[in-house]
């Protein structure tokens, strides 16, 4: 069994629920070792779209990072997502951030995940549940790559309703 971060996240329906369903759609597959708490955050990329809800969850799998993706694209299409532009608004996403301390490089998957450094809605709340997990590639533990984002004001944790 491998440790494995996805990042979860939804802008468009109701984006908790969104969240809930990919988590239990997971679970059907994997063990969940830890969820973060949900965070909401301004659209990065596109940004004239509604906020967005991210969440990172620690699960252990035994499958391989292609099944593992796979498996995850499935969910999306079955939890209703449809095809859009870049950074485009969407009812569900799901990241594979790190597969173990795997450095995958090819066609179809990056692990870790190749933007995640940048991304203050992926490492504040991957922070919350794994700060001293060791990027394989910058060789720096996630909440210190957190403490290197400039702008952090763009996140807020999320009362749920």
């Amino acid at each position: 069994m491998e440790d494995v971060f996805l990042g979860i996240g939804s802008n468009l329906g109701d984006r908790e629920e969104n969240l809930a369903q990919a988590r239990d759609s997971i679970e059907s597959f994997a063990r969940i070792e830890a969820v973060s708490p949900v965070y909401e955050t301004d659209a990065w990329g596109f940004e004239d779209q509604p906020a967005f809800l991210n969440q990172v969850i620690h699960i252990k799998t035994s499958l391989s990072p292609q099944a593992l993706l796979n498996r995850i694209k499935r969910i999306e299409k079955d939890l209703g997502r449809k095809k859009s532009f870049r950074w485009g608004p969407r009812l569900i996403d799901i990241d594979i951030l790190f597969f173990a301390d795997y450095i995958i490089e090819s066609a179809s998957l990056t692990i870790p995940h190749k933007e995640l450094h940048k991304r203050a809605f992926v490492l504040v709340p991957l922070a919350d549940i794994a700060p001293d997990f060791v990027h394989p590639v910058f060789n720096q533990t996630v909440s210190a790559l957190r403490d290197t984002l400039a702008d952090l004001e763009g996140i807020r944790l999320w009362k749920s309703s």
